[in-house]
């Protein structure tokens, strides 16, 4: 056991990245942990929380102005907004006002994470360069993402605090009150297809269907994020990280009809922002029979499930970096799918 303490600001603690990151430092016995979010939460054991809005700077300055035993932020919090533009400066400021509120208190702070994404490569874009390295060129801003790792570069110069950058694929976790959980978009699409007696079909563009694709599971997301900020060879440094297998989705679809004890039928594409905008009757009722735990609006995630099953180019990265740098821990992607749909089964989240 390491006996030095360590504290934890988990910022962004309700989304799928924040919450396996607070339950994978709650399963170490060095840390003290401290989430934020717009909502707080129940405090636990050593995990407590605190409703914050991070939009406002004085209210972030206000309460989080106290946590002089902060030791190292972990930055997972995000903001929607409807065009690439408009992302950069709320997401921009959560950023600088968390660091802003903290690192004048906080005299141990020893490392601050950020939690980005393939969008620095422009995956959100268009086809790009595969596999993507940590080294390639950056692209035609906007991109909240750079603007973010460019802010801590500039802050963290002459400072006694490092920064490293976490680059994940599609994030997979059964965390809700999350507008991005594709597994979330599958189980639900799958169960009400299911329960209009219908096979389970595609919903995407016919390219995404065959291109390579993969994922990152949301607890070796935390784990990784946990090495990178602990370890001397994550100092200053950006990280690709993904389960380790590709896959197309055309071999992983029928799996998730057997899964769901479903037939499979050829491709069709429809959004889904569309075709399921009339379900939420059908939802209730479906609540009602099979005693599920959570509205409509609580599980439609639709806009997200139409940009991922809208891509259709390849969309992996290069994740090598890592493990040269020494982390070697991998995860099965239909694996990962089948915990994660169980897992919502277990929370009565689909039948």
């Amino acid at each position: 056991m390491n006996s030095e303490r360590k504290v934890a600001l988990v910022v962004g603690a309700n989304g799928v990245v924040g919450r396996d990151t607070i339950q994978h430092l709650r399963d170490l016995d060095d840390w003290e942990i401290i989430g934020v979010s717009r909502r707080g939460g129940a405090d636990s054991g050593r995990v407590r929380y605190i409703a914050v809005d991070l939009l406002d700077a004085d209210d972030a300055r206000e309460r989080l102005g106290g946590l002089t035993e902060v030791t190292h932020i972990f930055y997972a919090a995000f903001q929607d907004r409807p065009t690439w533009a408009e992302l950069v400066p709320p997401n921009l400021a959560m950023l600088v006002n968390s660091v802003d509120a903290i690192e004048p208190v906080a005299p141990g702070l020893r490392h601050v994470s950020l939690m980005q994404g393939y969008k620095v490569y422009g995956a959100h874009l268009g086809p790009f360069k595969t596999p993507a390295r940590e080294s390639d060129a950056g692209h035609m801003p906007p991109e909240f993402n750079v603007d973010q790792q460019s802010f801590l570069e500039r802050r963290s110069q002459g400072k006694s605090w490092t920064w490293s950058a976490i680059r994940p694929s599609m994030v997979g976790g059964a965390a809700l009150g999350n507008p991005m959980n594709l597994a979330l978009v599958i189980a639900v699409y799958a169960s009400i297809s299911k329960e209009l007696g219908l096979p389970l079909r595609f919903p995407g563009k016919p390219g995404a269907y065959t291109s390579l694709f993969e994922m990152t599971d949301a607890g070796l997301l935390a784990k990784a994020t946990v090495w990178a900020a602990t370890d001397a060879s994550g100092e200053g440094q950006a990280f690709n990280i993904a389960n380790g297998d590709l896959f197309r989705w055309d071999e992983m679809w029928p799996r998730f009809a057997a899964y769901f004890e479903m037939d499979v039928a050829p491709p069709l594409q429809m959004s889904l922002s569309t075709v399921m905008a009339d379900k939420e009757a059908l939802w209730n009722e479906m609540s009602a029979r099979y005693g599920l735990a959570h509205s409509y609006e609580e599980v439609s995630c639709w806009n997200f499930g139409d940009f991922v099953f809208g891509l259709d180019y390849d969309m992996f990265a290069d994740s090598s970096k890592s493990r040269r740098a020494g982390f070697h821990e991998y995860v099965e992607t239909e694996q990962m799918f089948i915990s994660i749909f169980d897992e919502f089964r277990k929370q009565k989240i689909v039948p």
